[in-house]
């Protein structure tokens, strides 16, 4: 959760820094100054969701230094959907095909926090019902 936490935060920290930086790294092609028409919010969303990136980051440190493993549990099936979504996004060509690697990490990070909880938690419960008498 720590390592997340911190790799969102710093992420976010580049999308508000260096935005074309971000894009760059999600396979998104930047557009040079200037060149956005009229009407485009593309970096206004990109400063919000950075921002969210940021504070997410931060939520998810304090919530590993707290061990709050409530919170760790909540953030499986939210980050799963939040796989569902952005991967259907790019299915949808509503988003470019780039945006499937935060999908990907969203899922990859929520399969391997459900792993870790459920083997913490048969380990738990090991431990407590003492050793085996085979």
């Amino acid at each position: 959760m720590a390592v997340f936490g911190v790799l969102a935060a710093a992420l976010g920290v580049v999308g508000l820094v260096a935005p074309d930086v971000l894009l760059t790294a999600m396979g998104l092609e930047p557009v040079p100054a200037g060149g956005r028409a009229d009407g485009d919010h593309t970096l206004a969303f990109l400063t919000a969701s950075s921002m969210a990136a940021l504070n997410m980051g931060v939520y998810y440190v304090l919530a590993a230094l707290a061990d709050w493993r409530a919170f760790f549990r909540w953030t499986v099936p939210f980050r799963l959907l939040t796989c569902a979504v952005f991967t259907a996004a790019v299915i949808a060509e509503r988003a470019p095909s780039g945006f499937i690697g935060v999908g990907l990490w969203e899922g990859f990070g929520a399969v391997v926090t459900g792993a870790a909880l459920w083997r913490e938690d048969r380990a738990a419960e090991a431990a407590a019902t003492g050793p085996s008498r085979g």
